[in-house]
Parts: structure tokens; sequence; C-alpha cells
């Protein structure tokens, strides 16, 4: 493996090698839960765009309480990444 210095290509030593493939094993083994919280941001952002219809003046409509659940339970019994690229967001019903 080389590595480039200030424009030159030099080779990299056996410690630098090894600490590369260390980063590289890391990065790939973290990948789920890299992919789990960019879903969980998505989940939680649509979450948010109801937390108003919580508020003490209203009343959340059993279908609101119900999408709300859906997306909470999205996570459940998620273990790949595959799984998590296979989900399907519930559509929110009408407020």
């Amino acid at each position: 493996m080389k590595k480039l210095i200030d424009g030159v290509l030099t080779n990299m030593t056996a410690e630098e090698i090894s600490a590369r493939q260390s980063e590289e094993t890391d990065w790939n083994n973290n990948n789920f839960n890299r992919e789990l919280n960019k879903f969980r941001e998505k989940r939680n952002k649509l979450l948010s765009e109801t937390d108003y219809l919580g508020a003490s003046d209203n009343t959340m409509s059993s279908e609101i309480i119900t999408y709300r659940q859906a997306l909470r339970d999205l996570t459940n019994g998620l273990t790949t990444v595959e799984q998590i690229e296979a989900v399907i967001f519930p559509e929110k019903p009408s407020e």
C-alpha cells in the first residue's frame, strides 16, 4: 500500500498498513449502526411533524396515534442493513 505525502507516493510501513486495515474493518463493521442512525433520523423527523398534535389543547386522532406507534415500531427486529433498506414507512393520515 502507498500513501501520498506532499505530492509524493511512498510505501506504507507494516504498522501503517495494519492500522489502515483495522480502520477499514471498523468502518465496515459499523455500517449497520450508521444506517440505523440515518433510519432513526428519518423516523424521528416524521414523528416530530405530528408532535404539535399532542399539545394540551389538541386531541390526537386514533389514526395519528396508530401512525406514530407504527413509526416507533419500525426499528423492532432490524438486524441487517438489507432489512433497514426494505422498510416501508407508513403513510401519514390526514389530521
